[in-house]
Parts: structure tokens; C-alpha cells; sequence
């Protein structure tokens, strides 16, 4: 097995233990579902494709591109009833670059149902300690959406002015969000407010003072003790130095509600974790529950979590017509414990290999080794 498996197995294992360790019990899903849920909820979808096909009726199904979905559309939906969930799950989406159709190993957690602010903390904590994992330097940010819908409620912009807002708080471009606000009559309390938002990254200590001195409605600040809330709990947690509040985080997700996260780390420069609560698309499913949740991206930890190998097997081991067959497999089963090992009456030609020995009078002898 080579080594990108088993770092992607490391921390997929680790993954479910300490999902285990919060209660969250494993969810499985068929690799497809039909094509008209994808339809129905596009604006939630990261993939701009989905590949499709119809089954013997003439129904359209389709190879799911997304988890959350499928998981939303089986819960239950009843008052007082909390399900957490994980998952480890392919999906199929387009690549970026070649756009060409990709099997994307994922995994990720959803908590679903009638949830408290420590549920949606908890997630959060949760996405800290996947990253962790890893054992890589990793950040967190961390912002909320429904404090900048509040912020757009109260700034007179329409929808389209609103989009256009959040696509520049994205690209934390102020001069070009100054000329949204002034394109589509923001106030003048939210074009100042939305501008610091635009450049405001750092820790909770640096940002959240900040903050309370620009908001300007009771339910702002309402939302900002959300935000302060979640932050504290991840960082009593000891993740204080690896958190930052940053409103560029998530703002291009259509239906997230509340907390948006996503999660870096080092060596990669796309999120290798995103997520959040996203009450509106339950309701879009004609749910009443809450939902909060984030997925990983397994095949981006690859980059920075396989070493590629030198050789093709660690061990060549020559044997000849005089030993012993139950003694070449005794020594090469020792050797196995810790290393590849070939076995071979003559040295391979076209086989790259650290250590070359020889069965010699029932034992095994170093030959040659490459440094």
C-alpha cells in the first residue's frame, strides 16, 4: 500500500474516533440519488455539473455530487430530536482546472434538528479538531452570516445589491464593496460597517471590541454574542492561537444562516474544510429543524500529508534453490513486520529497492543498501 493511503486511512480513522467520542454515529448513503433533489437545491452545490443517468423506469438519477443533501433528506424532523451524524463518502464533481469528472473522497459530520448555540459551538470545535488531526500548522475562520444579513436588512440595498456586496466581502476588495454601497443607496451606518467588515481578520480579543463599537442594532449585537460564544468555547479548548474571525469566510455560500467556517492548512492553498449552518435550506426542503455541519476534503490533504517514495519496495530479498522454503517465509514474514520485502532468486532489474539481502544458512544478510 502505498503511503498516500495510509496517511488518508491515519486520518480517517482518527476522524471517526473522535466523531464516536461526541456522539455522532456513522451515516451511509447509495452512490446516487435522484436528479431532481440536485435541481430543486442548486444554489447549494459546489459542482456546476452533475453526472447523470436513468434507471430502468426512465427515472433521472444521478452520481451524487454533494452529502449534505442526501443526509437532509432522510433525517427526521421532529421537535426536541437532535441527530449527529458523520459520514466518509465519494462524491463525483468537475475539476476546477481540466473540468474533467472526478471521484472525490469526503468526509464530515452533520448535526440536524432542534439544536442550542452549544450544538453549533460544538460543530465548530469539532472542525478545530479535524484540522488538528492532521498534526499540520492549520486556520479556522470563522464568521456569521446572519449577522451580515442584518447588516444588509438594515442598509435600505436590494437583493442584487446584496450579492454583489457579499461576492466583495469574498474577495475583501473595500474600494470596489465602497462602490456596491454607493451604487445601490446603503446607508450610511452599513457602507461604514461593511467596509471595516471588508478588511477586519484576526483574533476574537482583536476583532469582536471592534465590532462592538460599529454595530448598531439590538439584533447585530445579539449575533455578535453567537459569534463571541463559539470562539470562546474553541479557544478554552486551546485552539486560541489557530481561530481568526474573518467575514470573507463563507460569504459566497447561498443558504448558510448563522456560523460559516472554513478551515487551511499548511502547504495548501485552497480550504481543506468548509461549513456552517444552513437553516434555510431545510426550510427550502420544508424542514423545521436547525442544521449545522462541514466537510472535509480528503484528496487536498493528500498533497501535504503523502511523502512520495523512493523506492518500490523497501526490501529485496534473494533466496536460492538450498534454503529451506518454510525458512524464506518465516524470514521474509519478520521482515514484513516492519517493511515491504520482494522476494526473488535473482536481483530485479526494473525494481527500485532500499535494501538488498540474501538468505544465507537460514538467516538473512545485508547485501547492499542505497542511502
Amino acid at each position: 500500500m502505498n503511503e498516500i493511503m495510509k496517511s488518508e486511512e491515519r486520518v480517517i480513522f482518527a476522524l471517526r474516533k473522535l466523531y464516536k467520542q461526541y456522539g455522532y454515529q456513522p451515516f451511509k448513503m447509495s452512490r446516487f440519488e435522484e436528479y431532481d433533489l440536485y435541481v430543486r437545491n442548486k444554489d447549494f452545490l459546489i459542482a456546476d455539473q452533475v453526472i447523470t443517468f436513468p434507471d430502468r423506469s426512465g427515472k433521472l438519477l444521478a452520481l451524487k455530487p454533494d452529502v449534505t443533501l442526501s443526509i437532509i433528506k432522510n433525517v427526521q424532523d421532529a421537535p426536541g430530536l437532535v441527530q449527529k451524524l458523520y459520514y466518509n463518502e465519494n462524491v463525483y464533481r468537475t475539476d476546477k482546472n481540466s473540468h474533467d469528472f472526478k471521484e472525490i473522497m469526503q468526509a464530515g459530520l452533520e448535526c440536524v434538528g432542534d439544536l442550542t448555540m452549544l450544538d453549533t459551538a460544538e460543530v465548530v470545535l469539532l472542525a478545530a479538531k479535524s484540522l488538528a488531526v492532521t498534526g499540520l500548522p492549520f486556520v479556522l475562520d470563522i464568521s456569521h452570516m446572519g449577522l451580515l444579513n442584518a447588516i444588509f436588512h438594515s442598509s435600505g440595498m436590494n437583493d442584487n445589491g446584496k450579492q454583489k456586496a457579499l461576492a466583495c466581502l469574498n474577495q475583501k476588495n473595500a474600494h470596489e464593496l465602497n462602490k456596491v454601497c454607493t451604487d445601490y443607496g446603503c446607508s450610511t451606518e452599513a457602507s461604514k460597517l461593511l467596509e471595516i467588515l471588508a478588511t477586519l481578520c484576526g483574533t476574537s480579543d482583536a476583532v469582536i471590541p471592534v465590532l462592538e463599537k460599529c454595530l448598531y442594532t439590538d439584533e447585530q449585537k445579539l449575533l455578535l454574542g453567537e459569534l463571541r460564544m463559539v470562539c470562546s468555547l474553541i479557544e478554552s479548548e486551546g485552539f486560541a492561537g489557530c481561530v481568526n474571525i474573518d467575514f470573507s469566510a463563507g460569504s459566497h455560500m447561498k443558504y448558510y444562516s448563522g456560523v460559516v467556517f472554513s478551515g487551511y492548512l499548511e502547504g495548501i492553498p485552497a480550504a481543506v474544510l468548509s461549513g456552517g449552518q444552513y437553516d434555510s435550506l431545510l426550510r427550502k426542503m420544508n424542514k423545521t429543524s436547525k442544521a449545522v455541519g462541514f466537510a472535509i476534503y480528503l484528496d487536498l490533504l493528500q498533497r501535504v500529508l503523502s511523502q512520495p517514495e523512493n523506492y518500490d519496495v523497501d526490501i529485496v530479498l534473494l533466496y536460492d534453490d538450498s534454503a529451506m522454503p518454510t525458512d524464506v517465509m518465516q524470514i521474509a514474514s519478520a521482515l514484513r513486520k516492519n517493511a515491504s520485502v520482494l522476494l526473488a532468486k535473482e536481483q530485479p532489474k526494473n525494481t527500485t529497492y532500499q535494501t538488498l539481502m540474501k538468505i544465507e544458512n537460514g538467516e538473512a544478510v545485508i547485501i547492499h543498501e542505497n542511502c
